[in-house]
């Protein structure tokens, strides 16, 4: 029912609504009117005010250093660091780090403007008219009055230790996400020129984990190696994987035509990275008449029996080559790293 259709006796009187008096018992929509205001303690205790001042900037000086906090552990945790905790589980210790710094810096913030705002502002209930969506010059005077006589009650002026620190704490959160775009790129590291291969690392059987020797390696096979001490239940594994994994392939060394790659072979078994140099695919199909590898994810394919060139697809440049011997028992391994970095070509190569 609209208020066209309600009788005009029952509507409630200007003098009512404005002073909260019911103009008629059965009046459904008679304002109720405002209830005393009570003053709180604070309105009439300074040193309630004060103590209530102090708990609003302790949360906002809490907010700073939660912000302080959430930078320095940006910093100082890696990314794969992790730790158990109860009833959690394992978690990235750097994950949950930023996540309670952050969420604590932004709770505090929230929290001591609530505090301030129900001990210290005005609490005082007003009631208005309604009037016409335009304002009248009038109607935008008051609204600034109002808006003074509010800035005034916060006590926003003259309370400085408030004002402070919440600038404070409003100044600093915003860096959190300054420090975030750390992660647009990498640092300028050399962590992505080397692997975990260095001289005397055996080549470990991705299969069976064990040693290989010569024997094992027929010609036409095609075999997945791993440097030695490389576990899968390992916390780095899939980071060194990725960069260390192998091709072992054993070809007649008459029909090797790269001599360098001879002389880097053993008995003309050659271990080529197994990472495409495209975009960093697992390489692992292999033809044994053409002595070609085929990267199943763009088709880049390479020349195994000449230096492990680039004779089809995207890839930029060929497989990197790892010399290798063999060891006094007989097992196949490494003479050091690879001659250059695995995957794909990186704006830090020079």
């Amino acid at each position: 029912m609209s208020s066209q259709e309600i009788p005009e006796e029952t509507l409630p009187s200007e003098q009512g609504a404005a002073h909260g008096a019911v103009a008629h018992a059965d009046d459904p929509f008679a304002d109720p009117g405002l209830p005393a205001h009570k003053p709180r303690i604070q309105d009439i205790d300074e040193r309630a005010a004060k103590r209530s001042e102090r708990a609003v900037a302790f949360l906002f000086l809490l907010s700073m250093l939660a912000t302080v906090a959430f930078i320095a552990s940006y910093v100082a945790f890696p990314v794969d660091k992790g730790l158990y905790i109860w009833p959690i589980g394992h978690v990235s210790i750097l994950h949950f780090s930023l996540g309670m710094t952050l969420g604590i810096a932004l709770f505090c913030i929230g929290a001591g403007a609530v505090h301030w705002a129900r001990t210290l502002m005005s609490d005082v209930e007003t009631a208005d008219d309604r009037h016409p969506i335009e304002a009248a010059p009038e109607v935008r005077a008051k609204v600034l009055e109002d808006f003074a006589a509010g800035a005034a009650e916060s006590g926003f002026a003259r309370r400085k230790l408030l004002r402070t620190t919440m600038f404070g704490a409003l100044a600093l959160v915003p860096l959190s996400g300054v420090v975030l775009l750390r992660d647009l790129g990498p640092l300028p590291e050399k962590k992505l020129r080397t692997t975990m291969w260095k001289k005397g690392l055996q080549l470990i059987n991705m299969n069976t984990n064990e040693p290989l020797r010569p024997e094992d390696v027929v010609v036409g096979s095609l075999t997945f190696a791993m440097p030695e001490g490389l576990h899968e239940d390992s916390e780095d594994f899939q980071k060194q994987i990725a960069k260390a994994a192998l091709m072992i392939v054993r070809i007649q060394p008459d029909e090797i035509k790269d001599k360098r790659e001879l002389e880097w072979s053993h008995q003309g078994i050659v271990a080529y990275s197994k990472i495409c140099t495209h975009v960093g695919c697992p390489i692992s199909l292999y033809e044994q008449q053409t002595h070609h590898v085929l990267c199943p994810c763009h088709q880049s394919t390479f020349d195994l029996s000449d230096g492990a060139r680039v004779i089809f697809g995207p890839a930029g440049h060929a497989l990197p080559q790892l010399r290798i011997g063999v060891n006094a028992e007989g097992n196949l391994e490494a003479l050091g790293d690879f001659d250059e970095p695995v995957g794909p070509a990186f704006w830090e190569r020079g």
